[in-house]
Order: structure tokens, then sequence, then C-alpha cells
């Protein structure tokens, strides 16, 4: 197998920007087959983006012999049963984020594609963020110091109709939770990945501005074990926007306004200097360039279940401590 057939399971906005332009442009995927649950939309999904197959229903797309791979880019309340059925189909399956609903069915797609001997990953995208990257190597290097606060602001102001066809993100049943599980997911897996699991977490959660069943605003703080204490705050209530990481240490400071962006302001002492790692114009196309490979050289993905669990399971605790 040289190339990953892909079947992708959803065909929104992300499948449409992002997910399907990525697999056209990747020479280790082949977009084979689409599915949604309006057959029409489907098609022309198909059509637009040279796939020869579409579907209906998902559970006919995953028996296709002519695919290896599925992603999965439906609501999150979809996200454990289609992966268990994809696995047990023999297919490997990229899992839009937040992985599921709660870290109980994260575990039961681990297991299902640990079952099948078949590759699960999740769509944490910004574990490739060269900014990221440049972000660890920094502090690894001692050069900032020791870190004692990291800072992060992630608000998006979404007001939104009953009708529109991303209602199910306000419904808590189908979503998990508001901002902090759709966005602040991207942030806490960040976190984890420059300084492990965190050892303490504490949280307040509000809905106060829209009323709704999930929350508008939330903020959590974490300790990790080398002391780092860190703040993210995400809201759906505030009118302007923010995509920021600020990191502070005993020698000096790394800051990045909007993550997006990949800029940077380092520092250190009465020092000064600007750096620039802008991401991938498309930003899951690194992500679905690994797992490709990740499945083409029997490997695991660089963002698997596990991450995807134990980010669940810290989300779950800061809806519990928000209360």
């Amino acid at each position: 197998m040289e190339v990953v057939r892909w079947g992708l399971i959803g065909a929104g906005d992300i499948a449409r920007k992002r997910i399907a332009p990525a697999m056209l442009d990747l020479p280790n995927c082949e977009l084979v087959s689409v599915s949604r649950s309006r057959a029409d939309l489907a098609k022309q999904f198909a059509d637009k983006f040279g796939a020869p197959n579409s579907f209906a229903d998902g559970r006919d797309q995953i028996n296709q012999a002519e695919i290896d791979a599925v992603y999965i880019a439906t609501p999150v309340f979809l996200h454990a049963e289609q992966t268990i059925a994809a696995a047990n189909s023999g297919k490997h399956v990229l899992c839009e984020k937040p992985m599921a609903l709660n870290p109980g069915e994260c575990g039961e797609m681990i297991a299902a594609c640990r079952a099948n001997n078949v590759r699960l990953g999740i769509a944490y995208y910004r574990r490739f963020y060269p900014a990221i990257r440049r972000v660890k190597q920094i502090i690894e290097s001692g050069e900032i110091g020791t870190v004692s606060i990291v800072q992060i602001n992630a608000f998006e102001y979404l007001e939104m109709e009953p009708g529109d066809p991303r209602h199910w993100f306000l419904e808590k049943a189908k979503s998990g939770g508001g901002p902090m599980m759709d966005f602040g997911c991207h942030r806490i897996e960040m976190l984890t990945n420059l300084f492990g699991a965190p050892v303490s977490v504490v949280s307040s959660v509000s809905n106060k501005i829209f009323g709704r069943e999930v929350e508008d605003t939330a903020t959590a703080l974490m300790r990790f074990e080398n002391g780092t204490c860190a703040s993210v705050t995400v809201t759906h209530a505030a009118s302007d926007p923010q995509d920021t990481l600020h990191v502070f240490g005993s020698k000096g400071s790394i800051h990045i306004p909007v993550l997006n962006a990949g800029e940077m302001t380092i520092r250190i002492g009465g020092k000064v200097r600007h750096e620039s790692h802008p991401p991938a114009a498309n930003f899951h196309q690194p992500l679905i360039e690994d797992f490709a490979n990740a499945v083409l050289q029997d490997r695991e993905p660089a963002v698997g279940g596990e991450c995807g669990k134990e980010i669940s399971s810290l989300i779950e605790e800061i809806y519990a401590k928000g209360k």
C-alpha cells in the first residue's frame, strides 16, 4: 500500500475547507468516498472533490473494501459510535476533536481500535504548529529559565439561532459542552504537550451572558508537576477575538498574540527578538499526512487516542469543579 484510501464521514465546513483539500494535495492520500445524512449533499461534495462514491449512511460506507481509513468529521455525540463501527470493519480512524462526549466513550474507542489492530488518531492539529514546537524547544533549552506562568485566551463571539445547522454546538447532549469543549480542548492539549499532565485543576464555568445549556465562558487553572501554573480562559461572549499564548519564565518570556499566525516575541533581560513560525496554509494537512504515514509505516500517529482521552478527562474535571 503506497497511499491511504480515505472515506470521509461528515461533509460540513471543516471537511470542505480543510480535510478534503488536504487529502487531494497529499501524495500519500486518496479520497475515495464521502458520507452525509443527505444523499444529495453527499454526492455534491463527492463530485466537487473527485471522490467516486457517496453515501447517505456512514455504516454502508465503512463496509467498502476500497477504503483503508476514515476521517470522522461529525458532531461529537456520533464520534464513539462511528469510530467503533469503523474499527470493527477494519478501518483506521482519524477522528475530529474533541474525541468524544466523555472519557468512558474515549476508552471504548481505544479498545475497539486495539482489538481490530487499526490506528486511532485525534485531530489536535496544533501539535504540528511550528510555533508550538519552537516554544517547546525554547523552554527545554532553558533560555527563558524555569517557566512559572502560562496564560492562554481563546475568545470567539458566537450567537446562534435554533435553526442554524451548527446549533448542535450549543446542545449539551450533542456537543458535550461549550467553548471549553469545542476549542478549549486544543489549548489543553497544547499545555499537556508542553508540560505533561497537570497535577491539580481548579475552574470556573459560567453561562451568564446567553443562559445556554452549555457554558459561554470558562477558566481553568492548572498546576503541573514542575510547578508551572497555567490559565486557560475561553468564551463565546467577548466581542474581541483572542488566540493568545504567553509563557513567563525566571529569565525571560515568550509572547504569541495570535497562535494561528505564528508570530512570536521573545524577551530575555533587556533584549527583545522576533521570530515567525507560521502554520501550514491548511492547518489539517500536517495532521492528515502524519496519520497516513502512521498507517503506511505501521506506527502510532503523533496524536493518538490516549492523548484524546487524557484531554477528555481534564475537560470533565474542569466542568465538574466549575459548577
